[in-house]
């Protein structure tokens, strides 16, 4: 009996810890970056690569908005405070555009890659968001004409990259998806503003050609 009343303490004392982490993290990005956010829907508990939405077949478990829905994204700290204190384990979603970054993201491996090259060629980055599938550069935000300009201008742009725009979303850390943790694989500098980010332009560009240059494989996630 003593050891299941150990058991149990080690259990909530876990819960408590990631708690405070999420809120104050989720206050960071609301109210000193200003960058709007939400809780999405948790994955289902009996089974993690499954989502907690009614989709049986979601491909992003645990790493969109659900209820509330992306429109109810926010900068308001009572709100964030209140969200993830009813909801302390919920995934840190941003909304992307509009006075937040944009981001561009492609399969972790293919990722890896392509930002050694680039830090070989001495491109300067942004924050990049890692999940175990994918990876993703933080961007300025960019309009869709912008983008398809862009990418009208390309030759070959791989189908594998994916474009988070205005209207669009993205798990932050530390959240936990169905996918598994998502996590800093360039983080912003500690204690700073808004943390800087390139052009949507100059990251499509160093990234297709790092890409098509070296024959990097990047099959569709």
């Amino acid at each position: 009996m003593r050891e299941i009343l150990k058991r149990r303490r080690r259990l909530l004392s876990r819960r408590n810890d990631k708690r405070p982490e999420l809120i104050s993290e989720a206050l960071t990005f609301a109210t000193q970056w200003q960058w709007p956010v939400l809780p999405g829907v948790a994955p289902d508990p009996q089974g993690r690569a499954r989502c907690g939405c009614p989709d049986p077949e979601c491909t992003v478990p645990g790493a969109h908005p659900f209820d509330p829905g992306l429109l109810a994204a926010t900068t308001d700290a009572r709100m964030v405070r209140w969200w993830w204190t009813n909801r302390p384990d919920a995934p840190i979603v941003l909304a992307t555009g509009g006075q937040a970054p944009c981001a561009v993201s492609l399969p972790a491996a293919a990722a890896a890659h392509a930002l050694d090259l680039l830090d070989r060629r001495g491109m300067r980055l942004g924050p990049v968001v890692a999940s175990p599938t994918r990876w993703a550069v933080l961007v300025r935000p960019y309009s869709m004409q912008q983008l398809g300009e862009l990418l009208y201008a390309k030759d070959f742009v791989p189908g594998s990259l994916r474009f988070h725009g205005e209207g669009g979303y993205l798990a932050l850390p530390p959240s936990e998806t169905g996918h598994g943790a998502v996590r800093w694989e360039r983080a912003p500098l500690p204690g700073s503003a808004t943390p800087w980010v390139p052009d949507v332009e100059a990251v499509v560009d160093a990234v297709v050609d790092a890409l098509t240059r070296t024959g990097v494989s990047a099959p569709e996630l």
